[in-house]
């Protein structure tokens, strides 16, 4: 399985369930990597959308452990082992996990690939995505820095991938 988040330079992603900043070029990105994908989410994250609607073009399932949560286009699952029991019907590299910062930590374990939008900035967030920097069991495989730097006004970023090292 996949993660794909932008984070800052702390690792923070998020602000009252709101992205830190909103670039464009890490919107057609992240368009681009989960089109035509599975993509897993937290309720949170669902209701942060654009009316709280599912993303189109894109098999999404929330993981709620409130057990009325119903959105439509949705798939829900209402714990882990639900969640891993149904993920089981798709390709591993086909599945995305797209927040938020509760869903990260808790599906880390079963990654392993991390698309990472790494912005060379400090916010004010209340969310975080764990530091892979300081996990031994990721590595950086693809920094970003070689290519042309990248930037959005006054913040410059880099497209990173992590693999977890075998």
């Amino acid at each position: 399985m996949n993660l794909i988040a932008a984070a800052d330079r702390n690792w923070a992603i998020g602000l009252k369930n709101k992205l830190l900043v909103q670039i464009p070029a890490d919107q057609r990105y992240f368009r681009q990597m989960t089109e035509g994908h599975v993509i897993v989410m937290g309720r949170k994250t669902l209701e942060s959308f654009p009316g709280g609607r599912p993303l189109p073009n894109r098999i999404n399932i929330v993981l709620s452990s409130n057990k009325g949560y119903k959105p439509g286009g949705c798939i829900v699952f209402h714990d882990l082992e639900e969640l891993k029991e149904g993920l089981k019907e798709y390709a591993p590299e086909e599945i995305f996990v797209i927040g938020g910062g509760r869903v990260y930590s808790e599906l880390i374990g079963l990654c392993d690939t991390a698309y990472i939008t790494k912005i060379d900035k400090a916010f004010d967030a209340d969310t975080y995505f764990p530091n892979l920097d300081e996990m031994p069991e990721w590595e950086l495989v693809r920094d970003g820095k070689e290519a042309e730097e990248q930037t959005y006004f006054d913040l410059i970023y880099y497209f990173q991938t992590y693999r977890r090292r075998v």
